[in-house]
């Protein structure tokens, strides 16, 4: 029987009845709001081929495009079959892509030789490659407050946000930041970009019109915060960070609530009108999902498989479709015995050899 109605039928029930019963109702309530936002999560898997790693991929709002990274070229793919589109070529050691629908250009940073492509989103033709005259080149994000794209560059002496005008291609402003490592970067859409710094473990507040950092704030117990993404209606940053995730208050500049999440997130993704939160796990081979139930409180209502590598994602907040990829290796070549020892990375980084890409793994995640 609904433990409401039994409350309220009128049958003549001892207080200990009614207590038992009562107790039971609230317990019912505060459990309310998982049940309610539990999902089932679809994940369709594509083979799309191609050559190259891969770093971020973006999609486009409303079209079912999806621009995937490929070390050296963009792919292009229909998010729905997986189907190529189309490529863009002569990207080397590209890391994403930002696209302007207002301006109709789409822009790519390319870490080998520091420059941008800018390209027309309609036939995907390269219109111009820019120079950014700063190494580091890395994330990239459309600002639509003034319709700019948001370079943050792994630069040095010190990492910076660049400004490049969506319209013409300029290069019209450039922000020096804290942190060598800055990561992601979001807008209120106000006039403000919050900037991850991953080696500092801040976020960074940047004034858009002038260019000028205005505020740090510490993001514990977040570690090296990477993707981010802002609800621009709760005023809260979403600050993607191994195992735990953080959200910030963008008034205050406080951490409100963190997120238990996989390891190994580089970015992450938000769907605005279904409050959902995706942060993916490279480490793990997962993606967690979290809705937003109010400002300050929030739920994970699904962790979906995907695949060890896929540590970054984009959302079309229009299909409220995630996306995801990773290429997969096959055996690295047996080394030549009579060839000289590598030489170390810096810093004693490097990744082992890995053998020729055997597939390209595009991943369509539904609700």
């Amino acid at each position: 029987m609904n433990i409401a109605g039994l409350l309220y039928t009128g049958v003549d029930m001892s207080q200990a009845t009614i207590a038992a019963a009562a107790k039971l109702l609230l317990i019912t309530a505060l459990a309310l709001p998982t049940a309610l936002y539990a999902q089932t999560f679809k994940v369709q898997k594509f083979n799309i081929g191609g050559d190259g790693g891969t770093d971020y991929l973006t999609a486009e709002p409303g079209t079912g495009r999806v621009f995937v990274s490929r070390a050296t070229h963009v792919m292009v793919v229909d998010g729905a079959t997986g189907k190529v589109l189309g490529d863009i070529p002569d990207t080397p050691r590209t890391h994403g892509i930002a696209l302007s629908q207002k301006s109709g250009h789409g822009f790519i940073t390319n870490g080998g030789d520091s420059t941008v492509t800018m390209f027309d989103l309609k036939t995907l033709a390269v219109i111009k490659k820019i120079p950014a005259n700063i190494n580091g080149l890395d994330g990239i994000m459309y600002d639509d407050f003034d319709d700019r794209i948001i370079l943050t560059n792994h630069s040095t002496p010190v990492g910076t946000a660049m400004a490049i005008d969506a319209k013409t291609g300029d290069i019209v402003g450039k922000a020096e930041l804290e942190d060598t490592g800055p990561e992601g970067a979001a807008s209120d859409g106000k006039g403000k970009l919050f900037v991850n710094n991953e080696r500092k473990s801040t976020m960074q507040v940047v004034d858009a019109k002038t260019m000028k950092a205005i505020a740090s704030w510490p993001l514990a117990p977040c570690e090296g915060p990477t993707g981010i993404a802002m609800d621009r209606t709760s005023g809260r940053i979403f600050a993607g960070c191994d195992k735990t995730s953080v959200v910030v208050d963008a008034t205050t500049g406080k951490v409100v609530a963190p997120i238990a999440n996989g390891d190994g997130v580089d970015a992450l993704g938000w769907d605005q009108s279904q409050k959902l939160i995706y942060i993916p796990a490279g480490k793990d081979g997962t993606v967690t999902v979290v809705h937003e139930d109010s400002p300050d409180k929030y739920t994970v209502v699904a962790t979906v498989q995907t695949m060890r590598g896929v540590k970054t994602i984009a959302v079309d907040p229009i299909k409220h479709m995630a996306y995801g990829f990773v290429p997969e290796y096959g055996p690295a070549p047996a080394p030549d015995p009579n060839a000289p020892p590598p030489a170390a990375a810096p810093g004693g980084r490097g990744a082992p050899p890995r053998g020729p890409v055997i597939a390209g793994w595009f991943f369509a995640i539904s609700h």
